[in-house]
């Protein structure tokens, strides 16, 4: 087979497929002298007419790609979980392997995906559904195999990244970044699963299964959105060496699985708190490597096209040699995933006082009650007859913290907590 073409078939047209098609066709020959694979768009499917990105391969039925006998390899590229889902395991049926970039699909199904793979002998890849175009589950997969992952802490979504890049830069209000993320295509016209931290949590599903093998349901990950950071926060944690940026965290100890997404004040002077604008990282922690950050455009038709088509011919060079090399899947691991309530951290609060002698005493006593240690203590100017106050804690237990924080809530000498937000990557 060292000559023949292998035939791919695209499922979806919008922003992704459409630039797998760009790339496949500017690229070929660059892409046959470096890997020795020869591709060809047999068919490529969408509802809507896109025979201007197509041209003769165009197909508005799905099924014409999944039932073509000459088709080895299908990409799915149109997003959402319905119809794709239904279309990806007909295709594994019909014995074609499946690369796609489709998070949500992934996340959600990924282990009746995987499991359907197996049985039928074939391979799901999906770079593509984790930062575009940076190369993390592949370097998770097969650069670390020889590692334990430790820790995992990744800014995944670009839009959220660049909200908080303008507020911390130029002092913009969250809705004002917001609409400028907007106007230049880094956020949707509803943005929700990206501000509430959705679309963070499906990635963080996704890292979570390649690193230690166990699926997680992408809704039982805690998650906060960034809608609650104000400019105040923005402030106060550039003062005390801060900067802060929505985590998706990823921890694997004792047997033990800890997901979460969040904002997160990190020291400046760490490398991902100089990740801005749309870009993405993700920090590896592994016992053999140590440290290591990958970075790129972590969305985009081009970057995100760049990771398909790495999978693609990963794919296709297996099959030019042999029809099982690459349909290895681990066996599916089931590790204890960490409640909440049970993670240990440490906390950036801000709250309103009165601005009078006691008030400080009144709440470090309520944090004791609960063996909450406070690293510091820090009153701002006073508006009025209320003062902010910003304490940092100690590491400490979130279901204490909590506690401590209901105790305070009722304090007559506390007007409001504003803010709760944890601190630091270990």
């Amino acid at each position: 087979m060292e000559d023949a073409k292998i035939k791919i078939g695209i499922i979806g047209l919008g922003t992704v497929g459409a630039s797998v098609v760009k790339v496949l066709r500017s690229n070929s020959a660059l892409i046959e002298k470096k890997s020795g694979v020869k591709l060809e768009i047999k068919k490529a499917a969408d509802i809507r007419n896109k025979k201007s990105v197509a041209g003769k391969a165009y197909t508005k039925n799905a099924l014409n790609v999944i039932s073509d006998p000459e088709i080895s390899i299908v990409v799915e590229t149109m997003g959402g979980v319905n119809p794709a889902k239904r279309y990806v395991l007909s295709a594994i049926r019909n014995g074609k392997h499946v690369v796609t970039s489709n998070k949500e699909l992934i996340a959600k199904h990924g282990k009746e995906i995987i499991e359907a793979a197996r049985k039928a002998g074939v391979q799901v890849l999906f770079e593509g559904s984790v930062c575009g175009g940076i190369p993390i589950i592949k370097s998770i997969r097969e650069s670390l195999a020889a590692n334990n992952i430790r820790e995992i802490s990744g800014i995944v979504n670009g839009t959220t990244n660049y909200i908080l890049t303008k507020m911390t830069k130029e002092g913009m209000s969250f809705n004002a970044a917001l609409k400028e993320a907007q106007a230049k295509g880094f956020a949707e016209a509803n943005p929700k699963m990206d501000i509430d931290g959705s679309d963070a949590a499906y990635k963080a599903a996704i890292l979570a299964h390649v690193s230690s093998g166990c699926f997680i349901d992408p809704s039982k990950i805690y998650r906060e959105g960034i809608s609650n950071i104000t400019a105040e926060d923005i402030e106060y944690a550039k003062e005390i060496g801060y900067v802060i940026k929505l985590l998706a965290i990823v921890k694997i100890s004792g047997g033990e699985l800890e997901v979460r997404v969040h904002p997160t004040l990190i020291e400046q002077n760490h490398p991902l708190a100089q990740v801005n604008d749309n870009f993405n990282a993700v920090f590896v922690k592994a016992d053999a490597m140590g440290d290591a950050m990958f970075y790129g455009e972590g969305a985009g038709g081009l970057p995100t096209a760049s990771s398909v088509l790495s999978d693609v011919i990963d794919i296709a060079r297996c099959t030019s040699c042999c029809s099982d090399c690459c349909s290895y899947y681990p066996p599916a691991k089931k590790l204890k995933i960490k409640d909440i309530g049970e993670i240990r951290s440490r906390y950036y609060i801000r709250l309103e006082a009165p601005d009078r002698p006691g008030v400080l005493a009144g709440i470090s006593g309520a944090f004791a009650k609960k063996s909450v240690g406070i690293q510091e203590v820090v009153q701002r100017g006073s508006k009025g007859a209320t003062a902010q106050i910003v304490i940092i804690l100690h590491e400490n237990r979130e279901k204490d913290i909590q506690d401590a924080l209901k105790i305070i809530s009722k304090l007559p000498v506390v007007k409001k907590i504003r803010s709760v937000i944890r601190v630091g990557i270990e």
